[in-house]
């Protein structure tokens, strides 16, 4: 299945189930909410999360483009995206965890043609504050599927305070061999679908209050599941990176690990781009810096000649037409641009700076807090350039 064949057919099982498909955000969250970028499918469901009905009803379905910097030292393994599509359903107070969890098991196996003996589920065992979740385990046990209970991995929340719950993990197996072990005793269980059951919201002293509503929130992140039912081995290997892996080897001549941050954070940073944003030194903006600089550090370790005025055209408009983004390439491409002069710029002063006596010596955590103060000198940076001068 392609992933637009994976999306097609995550809706319409959904829309034949009563759910009506919202039309997904852009990457910059609804005013008022306070992170830097849209991290899930329910950050723009918030409110009717906390009660508010939604104009389309009680059951929902769509595709949300997310973005989590958290995951940014773990791009290059075989999951983890910066910029990724995240399908989602919701029941906003309508039916309950057991028949999500049902649908979602029958859509895998029946609608994407899982083997069954390949699924291994979690389940919340229960703490001080929350019993375990008893609804989620029968409905497994009643199908077959091994499941496992754990405390921590299976509540869902979205910082300290706010709208949290129990949550039920689907994972496959990847591994060459039969299925051994459980999804927190052998890495090759990849997780790809969560179903949160939301029911209660966390107070500043800790406590759990119910919620208006008991909801259903679920994420099945796109890219992982299709690199899984394409037989892939990573998620850059599934289809949506196929103009990135035909182009980008021949232009940079890169090892595996380097390729595959710059097929993501280039990737990344032409949809931030795309979604209105331009390069700053804090906020949204530093976040996009963050990843140019991170492609330009790797591109230039071994050739200072190496550039992004090389980035072919196509993988631009590539990226902007599977996000459906209406920019035009040529204004991404001279942001990309702009921002590879001034980090040049950064580079210059920074050699000048730390060929300084005071910095010939092992550096000081005084030392990297000076040098990103005075000299706008990131650690990372400041750490690479250590390494080539």
């Amino acid at each position: 299945m392609s992933t637009d064949q994976i999306v097609r057919t995550f809706v319409e099982y959904f829309e034949e189930r009563g759910h009506q498909r919202i039309t997904g955000s852009t990457l910059l969250p609804p005013p008022g909410n306070p992170v830097l970028f849209t991290t899930s499918g329910m950050h723009p469901l918030t409110p009717y999360l906390e009660g508010r009905p939604h104009p389309l009803g009680r059951r929902l379905v769509n595709v949300q483009r997310c973005l989590r910097t958290t995951d940014l030292e773990e791009v290059g393994d075989s999951t983890h995206l910066t910029v990724f599509e995240m399908l989602g359903s919701w029941s906003l107070g309508d039916y309950g965890g057991p028949t999500s969890l049902d649908w979602g098991y029958g859509l895998l196996t029946e609608g994407f043609g899982v083997d069954p003996g390949l699924i291994h589920a979690t389940a919340f065992g229960g703490d001080d504050q929350s019993g375990p979740d008893t609804d989620s385990l029968r409905l497994w046990q009643e199908r077959g599927v091994p499941v496992e209970l754990t405390v921590e991995d299976n509540w869902w929340s979205n910082g300290p305070t706010g709208p949290c719950g129990p949550d039920s993990e689907i994972f496959l197996w990847t591994g060459d061999s039969p299925p051994e072990s459980t999804p927190t005793g052998d890495d090759r269980w990849v997780e790809v679908w969560n179903h949160v059951m939301m029911r209660h919201r966390r107070l500043p002293d800790g406590s759990l209050v119910p919620l208006p509503q008991r909801n259903i929130d679920t994420g099945l992140g796109l890219e992982r599941l299709a690199s899984l039912l394409q037989g892939r081995r990573s998620v850059f290997e599934c289809d949506v990176f196929d103009p990135w892996r035909r182009l980008v080897p021949g232009l940079w001549q890169l090892d595996e690990l380097s390729l595959r941050l710059v097929y993501d954070h280039l990737r990344s940073a032409v949809v931030v781009i795309g979604d209105g944003v331009r390069p700053a030194n804090t906020g949204r903006g530093y976040v996009l810096r963050r990843l140019v600089r991170r492609v330009l550090t790797v591109l230039r370790r071994d050739d200072p000649s190496r550039g992004l005025g090389d980035l072919p055209d196509e993988l631009i408009e590539h990226t902007l037409d599977h996000f459906c983004q209406g920019e035009d390439p040529e204004v991404v491409r001279r942001v990309l641009i702009e921002e590879e002069r001034r980090f040049g710029r950064l580079l210059e002063r920074g050699r000048q700076v730390l060929a300084r006596p005071r910095f010939q010596g092992p550096l000081s955590e005084e030392d990297l807090h000076y040098l990103h103060d005075t000299h706008g000198l990131p650690r990372d940076l400041v750490l690479n350039l250590r390494e080539t001068v």
